[in-house]
């Protein structure tokens, strides 16, 4: 349950800092470097290595919780949390995109080692990875915020890759069991586990 858990609040903290961005222009930088670097993380054997443990996760976990029906829920957060869901479907189905997105991020990873994973021409790169290889399977995640915004480039680069580092968890979720009965029957037992990832947190 641990790594499930884990999976969704990366989700959740991914698609927190999208609307973050949507809405204001820009974001925390810790949060987001927890999630870019779990995209280069290929060999990991579970959640808490692919996020370097959970200390930049807990904004994920508390907005985990909103969406379990434990605290605060933004709707605009649980909207988009369906349609990624829905999207790793297409995602897992499609005979090559997985093989196709991580020998572009092997690719990518070189520069991130250089330049650092947060640095405008990675997350550019990472951007147009969404476009070419996630975009197409249809499931299309409707972002809204401020138009002034959401027409900046680099901005918008930064949205799809966030959008990648949610799709990444979606992934990680399904890989760990995780199923859409997990949250009418695993509720509780969900929302539990985030609060005892969370507490030594607080």
């Amino acid at each position: 349950m641990n790594d499930r858990v884990i999976a969704l609040a990366a989700l959740a903290q991914a698609l927190r800092l999208v609307q973050q961005l949507a809405s204001i222009g820009q974001t925390e930088q810790r949060p987001a470097a927890v999630l870019y670097d779990s995209l280069f993380r290929f060999e990991a054997e579970d959640a808490e290595t692919i996020y370097d443990g959970v200390d930049g996760l807990d904004q994920g976990l508390r907005e985990l919780l909103g969406l379990l029906g434990q605290g605060p829920r933004d709707n605009g957060v649980a909207r988009m949390a369906v349609s990624v869901l829905g999207l790793e479907r297409a995602f897992m189905r499609h005979p090559t995109a997985g093989e196709r997105v991580q020998s572009v991020l092997r690719d990518i990873d070189r520069q991130r080692q250089h330049l650092g994973a947060q640095h405008p021409t990675v997350t550019l790169r990472l951007g147009e990875l969404y476009v070419e290889q996630i975009s197409p399977l249809g499931n299309r995640v409707l972002v809204q915020g401020n138009p002034v915004y959401l027409g900046q480039p680099q901005v918008v680069a930064e949205v799809r890759a966030l959008l990648l580092c949610a799709l990444r968890a979606a992934v990680l979720w399904r890989q760990s069991g995780g199923s859409r009965l997990d949250f009418l029957l695993q509720r509780g037992r969900m929302a539990e586990t985030a609060r005892e990832l969370l507490a030594p947190l607080d």
